[in-house]
């Protein structure tokens, strides 16, 4: 058994760290830190357990094994690290950090300490990134020239999230997920990285509006956008490849059974499923390509497996490093209003 002190019991605390955690045996949340007495209250009726009014009175506890961050995104450098030196395993949720320097010393406190750390990277089990996963693993598009990603909505960003010193910006929310598959996908390294933001509505200073360009070293394009004033949606993926073009409309289903009470009940409009349209010796056929349907228990299954069995970690804080080093070039471009020359 692995007993979980989750950090923060707003809606990403309390709807997806204790949710998913509960679902796997071997976790036990111990306690939970919130300073807002109705939430104290509510972590109390959920889960019948110790709550905390700080994150120092948690990690004097010796029966916490793993810390869940669940705080704003500048928070979680610094309450990574602090739980590390105390012996704790840690996972945070995204974004990671803000910045690279940040990245590496939660990596150096990580190795300094012997202990797990993670990054709730959830959606690299969403159902339309593992069916582009598969699609392009069996070289249905041929080679690929462009991905373009998009998760968009209308809608005024609220809490801490509205404000870019605690949040990092419209980048940091979406934008980290959409990024964080892209690299998964695309075996190369980023070399060039492109960044505007749009500004102006909701009186908020997050931004509204991001559109990020990467180039990788394959001559791979590949394009996020995310923003909290669109009124219409937009292709969830749309992949140019040389032997033929995929759309994928939608999104991945979990959440909202998630929040419905039972995430196993997840399903997807047969309308939404991805469409492949390709031309063969003039003759154009398309092809629907049914989902693979992933689950986001596995991510805190293999948190208890690594520590329990010693199974390979699949979140690893390397890989979501280049996440926050890409993140953090864009914001130098935004500042910049030029494409910055990388090698990530």
């Amino acid at each position: 058994m692995v007993n979980v002190g989750i950090v923060g019991y707003g809606f990403a605390g309390r709807r997806f760290h204790a949710y998913l955690i509960g679902l796997v045996p071997e976790l036990h949340i111990q306690a939970v830190v919130t300073r807002d007495p109705v939430r104290r209250q509510q972590a109390q009726t959920d889960l019948a357990c110790t709550v905390y009014d700080s994150a120092t009175a948690l990690l004097r506890d010796p029966a916490i094994d793993l810390v869940v961050l669940a705080t704003p995104h500048n928070t979680h450098a610094q309450l990574a690290i602090q739980a590390m030196n105390a012996g704790k395993h840690v996972v945070t949720d995204k974004v990671m950090c803000l910045t690279v320097e940040e990245a590496d010393a939660m990596i150096a406190a990580r190795d300094r300490n012997g202990v797990l750390l993670s990054v709730f990277h959830n959606r690299r089990w969403d159902w339309d990134y593992l069916t582009i996963k598969e699609v392009l693993h069996q070289g249905l598009l041929g080679r690929v020239a462009s991905i373009e990603q998009a998760v968009v909505n209308h809608r005024p960003p609220r809490g801490w999230r509205a404000h870019t010193a605690e949040s990092g910006g419209v980048l940091f929310d979406w934008g980290a997920h959409l990024v964080d598959q892209l690299l998964q996908l695309v075996p190369a390294s980023v070399q060039s990285i492109w960044c505007g933001i749009a500004t102006g509505a909701w009186d908020v200073d997050v931004g509204n509006y991001a559109k990020l360009i990467l180039r990788f070293s394959d001559s791979t394009l590949a394009e996020v956008n995310t923003g909290n004033i669109v009124r219409q949606a937009k292709p969830r993926w749309f992949i140019i490849g040389d032997h033929g073009t995929l759309l994928k409309e939608g999104l991945d289903p979990q959440e909202r059974a998630m929040l419905s009470g039972d995430i196993n009940r997840a399903q997807e409009d047969p309308a939404q499923q991805a469409r492949i349209t390709t031309e063969i010796d003039g003759l154009t056929s398309h092809q629907v390509v049914e989902s693979s349907q992933g689950s986001w228990r596995r991510y805190y299954e293999n948190i208890a497996n690594v520590l329990l069995r010693g199974e390979e970690l699949a979140v690893t804080a390397e890989s979501v490093r280049r996440v926050v080093a890409v993140l953090d070039v864009a914001m130098q471009s935004v500042r910049s209003g030029s494409s910055r020359e990388v090698s990530i």
